[in-house]
């Protein structure tokens, strides 16, 4: 192996850790939430709190973020925020009440909104530097991840059922992880500086650099179309079961096959996806992809029937898979503040998306519901149409 592919090699695998960690820390207490609402004595609307008041945190953490990411760098900034989540693992296994609890998960949303920003710069970074495409398997390695997190809660839970066992390990587990991967994540330096401001070159922005910038039109085409990409994968695994029991009247067994065949195909897309980015393009892939997802979901509302209901929603999970990483590139060559604008756009998409699909819902039907998701979708190919796409790259060899 040459130096330049095993250095790529070392700098993807470290990079894919931080997603790891990522997707592990977050299943790994919300596995838990049963036990968490046991312990505190909480009602269903508290959990919903509980839940949400992560989101939040993740949403507004932009600011800071952006601050961070400058001062910091990507490289430091993602060894403290994914040694942070650790942390909170720890602390969410002590929390004496309710609002400690909330305090405690807000802390862990700012943390999670650090930590996307950062490893996404990394991933970017590392495309940059090596012109090879890698981001979607990176993202792939968050849904490996959130697998592992769960059979591990699974594995646990049939030894003990305390949260300070589990918790304690997950987070033993992290840091080993992250002090692992910190070696081979790369270091802030010119060539990032290029890569990031590759689009950043009006004498305006160029002012704003010390501070916090204002957003430029296409940082806002980039963050509507995570918005809108975030609601169409947000609400399929929120509002999927649902539909298929009570409008397709599939069987109990078949219901939660609707979350699982999006899943799988997301994950499966996102294996192959670099490939298809260096032979299509980011910008082709994200608009012919999220049509597909638009259409193949419409076609199947309109025709109704279990299997056609399947296809539609496999036809999601394979359009929307490359939408959140090439996204994620064009929004890093733009600079931090880019990047943390559009990650919490995401961010917000993703909590907002499935209650506005229930409302939808409430007021006409889950049909209608889910033709909305079905319009977000086409509403990021849109969006595609107005983004400046960064250059094709070779592809990550296997």
């Amino acid at each position: 192996m040459s130096p330049v592919r095993d250095e790529f090699r070392r700098s993807q695998v470290a990079i894919g850790a931080l997603f790891f960690v990522l997707g592990f820390q977050y299943a790994t207490w919300v596995s838990r939430v049963p036990a968490l609402k046991a312990r505190l004595d909480l009602g269903e609307a508290q959990i919903g709190l509980l839940l949400m008041t992560c989101g939040i945190g993740a949403a507004v953490s932009f600011p800071l973020v952006a601050v961070l990411m400058r001062r910091l760098g990507s490289r430091l900034l993602s060894v403290v925020s994914a040694l942070a989540l650790g942390v909170i693992l720890l602390a969410l296994s002590v929390v004496p009440n309710y609002p400690v609890t909330l305090l405690v998960l807000f802390c862990d949303g700012v943390a999670v909104g650090a930590l996307n920003v950062a490893m996404n710069a990394q991933g970017a970074a590392l495309e940059a530097r090596f012109e090879r495409t890698t981001m979607s398997r990176l993202h792939a390695t968050f849904s490996a991840g959130s697998l592992l997190a769960a059979l591990l809660a699974s594995g646990v839970n049939a030894f003990t059922g305390t949260l300070a066992a589990h918790f304690g390990l997950a987070a033993l587990l992290l840091a080993v992880l992250v002090v692992a991967a910190r070696p081979g994540l790369l270091a802030d330096g010119p060539q990032q500086d290029e890569a990031r401001q590759d689009a950043a070159d009006s004498p305006a922005e160029k002012k704003e650099r010390k501070g916090l910038a204002l957003p430029t039109v296409a940082t806002l085409w980039m963050g509507l179309a995570m918005v809108f990409g975030t609601v169409t994968e947000g609400a399929m695994n929120d509002w999927s079961a649902l539909y298929l029991k009570d409008v397709v009247h599939a069987g109990g067994g078949l219901a939660p096959m609707g979350i699982a065949v999006v899943s799988v195909m997301m994950v499966c897309a996102r294996i192959f996806a670099d490939g298809w980015r260096t032979r299509f393009g980011d910008g082709r892939l994200v608009r012919v992809g999220s049509l597909l997802a638009g259409l193949g979901l419409a076609l199947a509302l309109l025709v109704g029937g279990v299997v056609p209901t399947l296809l539609g929603f496999a036809c999601v999970g394979l359009g929307v898979a490359a939408v959140t990483p090439c996204v994620y590139v064009a929004a890093a060559r733009q600079g931090p503040d880019a990047l943390s604008l559009v990650a919490a756009m995401g961010t917000t998409g993703l909590l907002a998306g499935p209650a506005v699909i229930g409302f939808i819902a409430g007021a006409t039907s889950l049909v209608w519901g889910m033709a909305a998701v079905a319009a977000s979708a086409a509403i990021v190919s849109l969006c595609a149409t107005r983004i400046r796409w960064p250059q094709q790259a070779a592809p990550a060899e296997p």
